[in-house]
C-alpha cells in the first residue's frame, strides 16, 4: 500500500508530458506486475484504509479497469462497504467518480449512496462533505441533495476560505444551487478575496453562471480586488474576467474603463479572436468609457480594419453588430459587409444560425439610417397595431391604463413600428404632459403638438445585474425609438407585477404626467435567487 501510494503522490504532482514519460517507464518496470500480483492475493486480507487507497491509486495510475486487479478490488470494497469510516467513504467516492459505468462499479455505487444517506448525519467534516457532493455529482436524487445540504449548513460555521472554495465548487457538480449555502461562501470569499488565485476566481463566477446564481456584493468584491490589482494582471486575464462577467450580465464600471484605456494605449495584443471578445463584452454590457469614447471608438475600429482582408463574414457580422449596438458606425467595415450581404456570403438557407444572423443584419441596416448624421426625426411614423389582445404579463398594465385614462382609445396596444421594433403601450399627450389624447384623433397632428411615450415592459434579465442600466440590445432600441419621435418609459414588469392594483395606476400616472419619467435611476437590484 504505501509503495503504490507513493507513486502514485510523487504521480500526480508531474506535468501532463511527465505524467505521460513515467507511466511508460512505470509500466514496464519489472517491479511492478510483482507489485500489481502481490496486492492481488492480499486484498481480502487488507486493512479497510490500505484496500481504498490501493483502489484510488490503481485507478489515477492508469491501471485498466477491466483487469483482474481493479474489478477484483472494487468487489473487496463492495463487500467491506460497512466496514469503511467517513474519510474511506470519501476516497471511494472520488474513485468511483472517475470510472466508467460496468457492473461492479455499479453495484458500488449504489451501495455507497445507500452507505452515505444513513452516515451523512454524522459527518461533521465539511471537506468529506464537500467531496461527497461532488462525488455525488448531478445524477443523485434530490432528497440525498436536501440531505448534504443541510449537513454542510450544520458546519457552516466552521467554513474556511479553502472549503468555501471547494463547496462552491462542488455545488456546480452536484448541479444544486442552495442559496444559504452560496451565500455563506460569497460572504467567506469577500472577506479572503485576495488570497484566491486567478484561476479560482474565474472558477467562482463560473459557477455562478452554471448555477444562475446572481450575488452583486459578490461580484463588485471580485471587480474591485482586480480593479484595484490591474497593474498585476496581464491584458488577457483581465479580458477573461470582462468576458466571465458578461456572460453573468454584470457590469464592473471601474474595471471597463481601465481596460479601455489599456485597449487605446496598445492595442497591440488584439488579435481578432480578442478583438470580438471585447466587442462583445462591451457592447452587451453597454459601457463606453467616459472621456475616452472617440478615442475608444477609433482604436476598435483600426484593429478591425486591419483583420478585414482575412475576417470571415461570421465575424465580420459580429464585430459590425457589436459596434452599431454601441451607436458607432465602421465605415470601411460597413462597406465590407455589405457586399458580403449582396454576394449572399453572409446568410445561407442551411446555416443553423440564419435567424440569428438575419437579425443581427436587420439591426445593423437600422443602425445605419438611424443613427446617421444626416437622419432627422419623422414627422409621422407609420405604425400598426399587430392584435387588439396582450399577453398574460401584460394585462395587467392594460388593465391599470383603462382604469387611469378611462378608455382604450386613450392608448395603442401591441405597436409595431419601421425597422421591426415592437412597443407594448404608446400613450399621446399633449406638448406640455398636462392632458392625454385620443390616439385616433392625433394621428394626422403636427409631431411638435403631441408627444408619443412608448412603454416598454422588460424582464430583468434586459438590465445589467443589480441595476437599472439597460443591457445593449435595449439600449440601442431606447436610442433608436427616440430618434423616431418616442419618449421612451422602461418599466421592470417583475416588479410590476407585484404592485397592487391602485399602485399600478398611480404608477402609471406618474409615469404619463411627469417629465422626469425618462430619468430612469440606477437603484440596486438585490437578486440572489
Amino acid at each position: 500500500t504505501n509503495c503504490l501510494t507513493t507513486v502514485w503522490k510523487l504521480f500526480k504532482n508531474l506535468s501532463e508530458d511527465q505524467q505521460r514519460y513515467e507511466k511508460q517507464l512505470i509500466f514496464e518496470h519489472p517491479a511492478f506486475p510483482k507489485l500489481c500480483q502481490q496486492l492481488l492475493r492480499e486484498s481480502r486480507r487488507m486493512m479497510r484504509g490500505d484496500l481504498v487507497f490501493c483502489l484510488h491509486a490503481a485507478v489515477n495510475l492508469g491501471v485498466p479497469q477491466n483487469t483482474l486487479l481493479v474489478q477484483t478490488l472494487v468487489r473487496v470494497c463492495q463487500e467491506k462497504l460497512n466496514q469503511l469510516d467517513n474519510r474511506c467513504i470519501s476516497v471511494l467516492a472520488t474513485t468511483l467518480s472517475g470510472m466508467n459505468t460496468d457492473k461492479n462499479v455499479s453495484a458500488l455505487q449504489a451501495g455507497l449512496q445507500l452507505l452515505v444517506e444513513q452516515r451523512i448525519p454524522s459527518i461533521r467534516d465539511i471537506f468529506i462533505l464537500q467531496n461527497l457532493m461532488k462525488c455525488m455529482g448531478k445524477d443523485a436524487p434530490v432528497f440525498l441533495k436536501k440531505k448534504l445540504e443541510m449537513a454542510v449548513l450544520k458546519e457552516i460555521d466552521h467554513l474556511t476560505f479553502p472549503n468555501a472554495l471547494r463547496v462552491f465548487l462542488a455545488l456546480v457538480a452536484m448541479n444544486y444551487c442552495s442559496i444559504p449555502i452560496l451565500n455563506a461562501c460569497s460572504e467567506k470569499i469577500q472577506e479572503h478575496v485576495q488570497d484566491a488565485p486567478f484561476r479560482k476566481l474565474i472558477l467562482i463566477l463560473e459557477a455562478c453562471y452554471s448555477l444562475q446564481y446572481r450575488n452583486v456584493k459578490l461580484f463588485s468584491a471580485l471587480a474591485e480586488y482586480v480593479n484595484s490589482t490591474a497593474y498585476l494582471w496581464d491584458k488577457r486575464q483581465i479580458m477573461l474576467f470582462l468576458s466571465t462577467f458578461e456572460n453573468l450580465g454584470f457590469q464592473p464600471r471601474e474595471l471597463m474603463g481601465v481596460f479601455a484605456e489599456k485597449v487605446t494605449e496598445d492595442p497591440e495584443f488584439l488579435n481578432l479572436k480578442n478583438l470580438l471578445i471585447v466587442l462583445r463584452v462591451y457592447s452587451r454590457l453597454n459601457y463606453v468609457p467616459e472621456g475616452q469614447k472617440h478615442l475608444f471608438f477609433e482604436t476598435l475600429d483600426s484593429c478591425l480594419n486591419k483583420y478585414l482582408p482575412q475576417i470571415s463574414s461570421t465575424d465580420l457580422l459580429k464585430a459590425v453588430y457589436s459596434l452599431c449596438i454601441l451607436g458607432y458606425l465602421p465605415h470601411r467595415a460597413l462597406d465590407e459587409l455589405l457586399q458580403k450581404d449582396s454576394r449572399d456570403e453572409l446568410i445561407f438557407s442551411d446555416d443553423l444560425h440564419k435567424d440569428q444572423k438575419e437579425m443581427m443584419l436587420r439591426c445593423v441596416k437600422a443602425c445605419m439610417e438611424l443613427d446617421s448624421p444626416s437622419f432627422t426625426k419623422p414627422a409621422f411614423v407609420l405604425s400598426e397595431n399587430v392584435s387588439s389582445s396582450v399577453s398574460l404579463n401584460l394585462r395587467k398594465a392594460r388593465d391599470a391604463l383603462i382604469e387611469l385614462l378611462g378608455d382604450e382609445n386613450m392608448f395603442r396596444q401591441n405597436v409595431q413600428l419601421p425597422y421591426k421594433y415592437h412597443i407594448d403601450f404608446e400613450v399621446r399627450t399633449d406638448s406640455t404632459r398636462k392632458k392625454v389624447l385620443p390616439v385616433t384623433a392625433t394621428d394626422d397632428q403636427a409631431d411638435s403638438s403631441v408627444q408619443r411615450l412608448a412603454f416598454l415592459f422588460v424582464p430583468l434579465s434586459a438590465f445589467c445585474v443589480g441595476t437599472t442600466h439597460p443591457q445593449g440590445k435595449l439600449a440601442m432600441k431606447q436610442r433608436h425609438l427616440n430618434k423616431l419621435g418616442y419618449d421612451v418609459i422602461l418599466v421592470l414588469n417583475k416588479k410590476f407585477q407585484e404592485m397592487t392594483n391602485e399602485d399600478a395606476v398611480e404608477f402609471l400616472k406618474e409615469k404619463i404626467y411627469s417629465e422626469n419619467a425618462f430619468h430612469f435611476s440606477e437603484v440596486t437590484v438585490q437578486d440572489n435567487n
